[in-house]
C-alpha cells in the first residue's frame, strides 16, 4: 500500500548522509522513506503475475498428461519437465535472463518458466488418482468426451490441492523475483524496489545502514507473512 501513502518528498542531498531526517538517505541521496514506500509494489505484482501464468499454462498441461490414455502423450507432454528440473531454479533463471533483454515483463515471463515444471508434475501428480476412478472409467465407456472429462470431474477433484501449491510457488515466486532484482535482472538500479535498493545501497551501510536494513526487514517479513497467511488459509477448519 506504499504507493498509496502521501510522503513528504524533499530535494536530494548528499548520498548517505548521517545528518538527513530518519531513516536518512540512500546512494543518491533521496529520501530511504520514498524508496520504502514505492519499493514493494513491483515485487509483489511480479511474483503474483509470474504465478498466475504458470499456473494457466501448468495446470492443462498436467491435467492432461494424467487424463490421456494414450502412454506417449504423457511422455511427451512431461519428459521436457524432467530435463528442466534437473537445473536450479535460480541457474535456470539467470541462464535466461542472459539472453533476454532485462525489462519487467520478460522477468514475469522468466520466473514463470522457471515454475512451470513443478508445477505441470505436481497436478499431474495430483490428478492421477482422480483421473481413474471407477466414476471415471464409466464416463469413459459411455462415450464422454475427455475434455469434458478432465474439466468437469478430474479437475474439480484436484482444485484444493492446486490452491495448497499455489500458495507456496507464490512465496516462491517472490523470492526469484526479489533474488533477481538483487542480481540485476529485470528491475535496473535506478527502480523502486526493496532488492535492489539492497543492492544499491550496501556500499554506506556503515554510514547509513538504514537504506538496507530496512528494506531488508520488508522483504523478510514479506516472505513470512505470505506464508502465515497461507498456512492460515489452507488450515481453516469448519465449525463442527
Amino acid at each position: 500500500m506504499g504507493p498509496f501513502i502521501p510522503a513528504a518528498a524533499g530535494d536530494r542531498t548528499q548520498p548517505f548522509d548521517p545528518a538527513a531526517p530518519w531513516p536518512g538517505t540512500d546512494h543518491l541521496g533521496a529520501s530511504v522513506l520514498d524508496g520504502l514506500l514505492d519499493g514493494g509494489w513491483g515485487i509483489v505484482v511480479t511474483a503474483a503475475a509470474a504465478t498466475a501464468l504458470a499456473y494457466l499454462v501448468g495446470f492443462p498441461i498436467g491435467l492432461a498428461a494424467a487424463s490421456t490414455r494414450r502412454r506417449w502423450v504423457d511422455e511427451v507432454l512431461m519428459r521436457p519437465f524432467d530435463l528442466l528440473l534437473a537445473l536450479p531454479s535460480l541457474l535456470l533463471m539467470l541462464l535466461l535472463a542472459s539472453i533476454a533483454p532485462p525489462t519487467p515483463w520478460m522477468l514475469v515471463l522468466i520466473v514463470a518458466f522457471v515454475n512451470l515444471p513443478d508445477i505441470a508434475r505436481i497436478v499431474r501428480a495430483a490428478a492421477l488418482e482422480a483421473a481413474h476412478r471407477p466414476a471415471v472409467e464409466a464416463m469413459w465407456l459411455q462415450g464422454e468426451h475427455p475434455w469434458r472429462i478432465a474439466t468437469v470431474h478430474t479437475a474439480r477433484s484436484i482444485l484444493p490441492t492446486a490452491a495448497a501449491d499455489a500458495g507456496v510457488r507464490l512465496v516462491g515466486a517472490f523470492y526469484l523475483v526479489a533474488a533477481a532484482s538483487f542480481l540485476g535482472v529485470g528491475a535496473g538500479p535506478e527502480a523502486s524496489d526493496w532488492a535492489v535498493m539492497v543492492d544499491v545501497n550496501r556500499g554506506g551501510i556503515f554510514l547509513s545502514p538504514w537504506g538496507v536494513v530496512l528494506p531488508a526487514a520488508l522483504l523478510v517479513a514479506l516472505s513470512v507473512g505470505l506464508n502465515l497467511l497461507f498456512d492460515r488459509l489452507l488450515n481453516r477448519r469448519e465449525p463442527a
